[in-house]
């Protein structure tokens, strides 16, 4: 029965959770000393890799979230916690977002998972580890479960398991989570970077007919989907894009020990993204779910200090389950 009961018990005023999902990004300091290498896809575009390296066997492959970066606050603290245990990371940019537009007009979606594929796959080519572990947040993570579990029966076998958190895993109602008044702010926040962006690959490719109408009236994620990443990326309809890109039925086939945290108190997750049943069925698939934290906060107190839970959890999780030996 692999549902973990979290230790996780913010003081006030971070048990509510939109205070916990702001005061990251708002507040917190972290910044870590990559060293980018830009890869050549075989599509001809590229991808950007943030690495920090502290000479280990042991590689996170560490995938943001929903318009963010290796320079996103979660992604530098966790780059460095897990260097402190020992451990080497890379900091998956996904296309578009590691400061300069990709060459193409696709970027990435939440299930584009030969990106992280390949990704994998030059990695394994290229550098001499022993051990790979699947880091991943929000959309990050919804990538990581999904290429965890359609993958499972040929995983490279470097690959030991992985952690997601904060993840949408059923797209379909988390967009109608998402559109409730509760979440208006940080539709304005995603929207204002994304229509940006839509806004400049209809300038670079003129074939790609952009309703600009449509696109400044734009309040939904469904609406983008419509303009964008049905066409572009090829699927039926926005319904067909979140039952293909979603995680969730993949997880019954995660076959290396793999962790979920979802709060409670996430206000972008739907009671669908709360995968009780499969966690129960799976004995390689553990859920963590905490009655606070937010979404990819899990901020503790005003002290920097003591606001290392996630970045502990998940270091504890990787030697006590994955069984990897941390420093």
């Amino acid at each position: 029965m692999p549902i973990f009961n979290s230790d996780f018990s913010p003081t006030l005023p971070f048990k509510n959770g939109h205070f916990n999902t702001m005061y990251r990004p708002l507040f917190m300091k972290d910044t870590c000393d990559y060293k980018r290498q830009r890869i050549t896809t075989w599509d001809a575009d590229f991808i950007d890799l943030d690495f920090s390296l502290v000479g280990s066997k042991t590689l996170a492959v560490l995938i943001h979230g929903l318009e963010g970066s290796s320079e996103s606050k979660y992604m530098a603290s966790n780059s460095n916690y897990l260097n402190s245990k020992g451990i080497d990371t890379v900091c998956f940019n996904l296309r578009g977002c590691s400061g300069e537009d990709n060459l193409l007009l696709a970027t990435y979606h939440s299930g584009k998972t030969e990106d992280v594929k390949f990704v994998i796959e030059f990695l394994l080519k290229n550098y001499n580890y022993e051990n790979i572990v699947l880091v991943g947040f929000s959309l990050g993570g919804n990538l990581t479960l999904k290429y965890l579990g359609e993958n499972n029966q040929n995983l490279p076998s470097e690959i030991k398991g992985g952690i997601a958190t904060s993840v949408p895993i059923d797209i379909a109602s988390a967009e109608i989570e998402m559109e409730k008044l509760k979440n208006k702010l940080y539709m304005e926040l995603f929207f204002k970077t994304m229509k940006n962006k839509l806004l400049e690959k209809s300038h670079k490719f003129p074939d790609y007919k952009l309703d600009k109408d449509k696109l400044f009236k734009a309040t939904k994620f469904k609406h983008l989907e419509y303009l964008y990443t049905v066409p572009v990326f090829g699927f039926e309809s926005p319904e067909d894009y979140w039952k293909k890109a979603s995680s969730k039925p993949y997880l019954s086939k995660i076959d290396r020990p793999t962790l979920l945290i979802n709060a409670t108190d996430d206000t972008f997750l739907s009671a669908d993204c709360y995968p009780r049943k499969e966690a129960l069925k799976n004995d390689n698939f553990y859920l963590e779910i905490p009655k606070f934290g937010g979404h990819v906060g899990f901020m503790t107190s005003f002290k920097p200090q003591e606001n290392t839970w996630l970045e502990q959890r998940i270091a504890r999780f990787i030697e006590e389950n994955i069984q990897i030996s941390l420093s």
